[in-house]
């Protein structure tokens, strides 16, 4: 199973609205994906349908003694699965601090799921120990970012994270490249942004997310973008999207 991490330090860039429509154009492909949800504030959870997930969720499985993470797993449609989150994993967050092999918690979670293509981890707006964990389990990473320069800013400063992880822990870390996220091709300075991202020499997937309220409204219906409207413009950029991802997958399955 090949594990992709959606991360980035800020909130407000469509990690999980880009895990969530990624995850259903992928099985929709074909492919048995799983989703992990690995932010305390459950909104991936939330967003695919499901309420109440304590006592039976990532918390349970990343605490010493815990579930394993099959346990927790729940269908959501035919080749698309999650593992829910709580926010009893806000405490469990905090606990990993004073444990031995903390940073591989989650990776050790994942190499024990059999079943599946593939992994999406949709990582908390911090650069915490969840998110390190994940970033440790990934095999690649992608970027979700708004195109405006406060937030290529702090892609510099994550991406400095993410070289110190592939140095001192997970040496395979593969970046995919940023994602723009709410892009407007009519505005200059999101234009600006595209050409100081390529001026900076950083990988950049040559599929854009542009604005939409249905991204909103599916996410309320508990679902993505990508069932909810189908016909919309934002659906067939995450489909393209998925097809980038799967073009990874067979350069890089062993």
């Amino acid at each position: 199973m090949m594990i992709f991490a959606l991360a980035k330090q800020k909130g407000g860039v469509a990690k999980t609205a880009t895990c969530h429509a990624l995850g259903e154009a992928l099985a929709a492909g074909g492919l048995r994906v799983l989703m992990v949800d690995a932010d305390p504030q459950g909104s991936l959870t939330r967003g695919a349908g499901l309420s109440d997930c304590a006592g039976h969720s990532l918390a349970e499985v990343l605490q010493p003694g815990g579930l394993a993470l099959a346990e927790i797993i729940q269908e959501l449609q035919p080749g698309l699965y999650i593992a829910p989150a709580d926010i009893a994993l806000a405490g469990v967050e905090l606990a990993l601090t004073s444990r031995l092999g903390r940073e591989n918690v989650l990776k050790k979670a994942l190499a024990r799921v059999t079943g599946f293509d593939l992994a999406l981890i949709d990582c908390p707006p911090s650069l915490g120990l969840l998110t390190l964990n994940a970033l440790v389990a990934a095999n690649a990473l992608v970027i979700p970012t708004q195109p405006m320069a406060s937030d290529l800013r702090g892609v510099a400063m994550f991406l400095e994270t993410v070289d110190q992880v592939r140095e001192e822990l997970n040496p395979g870390l593969q970046s995919l490249g940023l994602l723009l996220t709410f892009y407007d091709g009519r505005l200059n300075f999101h234009k600006a942004a595209i050409e100081a991202i390529q001026a900076a020499g950083l990988d950049l997937l040559p599929v854009y997310i542009g604005r939409s309220v249905r991204v909103a409204e599916a996410a309320a219906a508990g679902q993505s973008v990508v069932t909810y409207d189908p016909g919309n413009p934002q659906s067939e950029n995450y489909k393209r999207l998925a097809e980038v991802i799967k073009a990874w997958l067979n350069r890089n399955q062993t």
